[in-house]
């Protein structure tokens, strides 16, 4: 087995395609055909089924995958480093991110980071916590910002902020609502929030539990940005993050209104290989990235006009 049948590989069952493969390859059709053909007749055993929508990979070679992957990428940050004579970086970094932190850091950080090593090329991917801690442990991912999770895990955990949760509600729908506002009181709202396997509503059960309180919203879905775009636009209210918000916040676009009784808060950590070493071009990109993200936790001015208590409306006084 010969580390370009291994590259080859890879290559294909990430584009799909022999056509996409070759082309990032930059080799012609055949040769690659040939490879994987010889590969699977080395190994015994079918890698891949041709079908209309292209190259379908077997059990197989999921597992070649997972096994492959992470030794390819170690030998690739191998060679950088004793390529590397004049200090420059160049290389790719694979991070995980979860959406309700990407979309409130990563443009920033990633414009931050490409201003000075504008050689390295980036991919990152959203998802939910676990998905995320598996894909470090299976070596698809460098890293990955996550919120902690409640059960211990066999990787390197970086403790990065608190970040408060925080009671939204649309600044173009009146509710009579202080700066602060209990939990117990949050619950009667009609509200829209996570599913249950999503990570942040398992934290707001957990909080919402240890005081008896209910939350039974009138919506629930996994994407953060339509819950968003649901209580801008609606008198629907929700419990997120702070910076899942921030940018609609100091537009004047929506309102946020601590919460007491108990006071939320989720943990948000960085998790890593503990038996495999990061590059330097990914120590340095999650340097940046862990600087954003500890931002978070820097206080939020609301325009002056969003602040006090707010006649209520005649939707939201219908509430449960």
């Amino acid at each position: 087995m010969e580390l370009r049948q291994i590259q080859y590989f890879i290559c294909l069952y990430e584009e799909g395609t022999v056509t996409r493969a070759a082309r990032r390859l930059n080799i012609v059709q055949p040769a690659l055909s040939m490879q994987i053909a010889r590969l699977e007749d080395e190994i015994g055993r079918k890698l891949f089924e041709r079908s209309q929508q292209g190259m379908r990979p077997t059990a197989a070679a999921r597992q070649m995958y997972r096994t492959f992957l992470p030794i390819m990428r170690d030998f690739t940050h191998a060679r950088d480093q004793l390529l590397r004579t004049d200090g420059e970086l160049k290389g790719h970094v694979n991070v995980g991110m979860i959406a309700s932190i990407a979309q409130g850091v990563l443009s920033d950080a990633i414009e931050e980071f490409a201003a000075q090593h504008a050689k390295v090329t980036i991919t990152v991917t959203d998802g939910y916590s676990a998905t995320l801690g598996d894909l470090v442990a299976g070596g698809q991912l460098d890293a990955a910002f996550i919120n902690k999770p409640r059960r211990p895990l066999s990787l390197a955990v970086e403790h990065i902020v608190d970040e408060d949760l925080v009671l939204v509600t649309g600044s173009a729908h009146a509710h009579s609502l202080g700066q602060t506002v209990p939990l117990r009181e949050a619950a009667m709202l009609n509200l829209a929030l996570p599913t249950r396997q999503h990570g942040l509503r398992g934290i707001l059960e957990s909080f919402a539990q240890a005081e008896d309180i209910d939350l039974s919203p009138t919506y629930e879905m996994d994407s953060i940005v339509s819950i968003i775009k649901l209580v801008e636009r609606t008198a629907y209210a929700t419990l997120l993050p702070r910076v899942a918000v921030r940018n609609r916040v100091q537009r004047g676009r929506l309102r946020l209104h601590e919460v007491s009784a108990p006071h939320l808060f989720r943990q948000v950590v960085c998790v890593t290989h503990p038996r495999r070493a990061l590059s330097a071009e990914a120590a340095s990109f999650l340097e940046v990235l862990t600087r954003h993200v500890r931002g978070l936790s820097a206080p939020l001015r609301q325009p002056d006009t969003m602040r006090g208590d707010f006649p209520l409306s005649n939707q939201v006084a219908q509430t449960r």
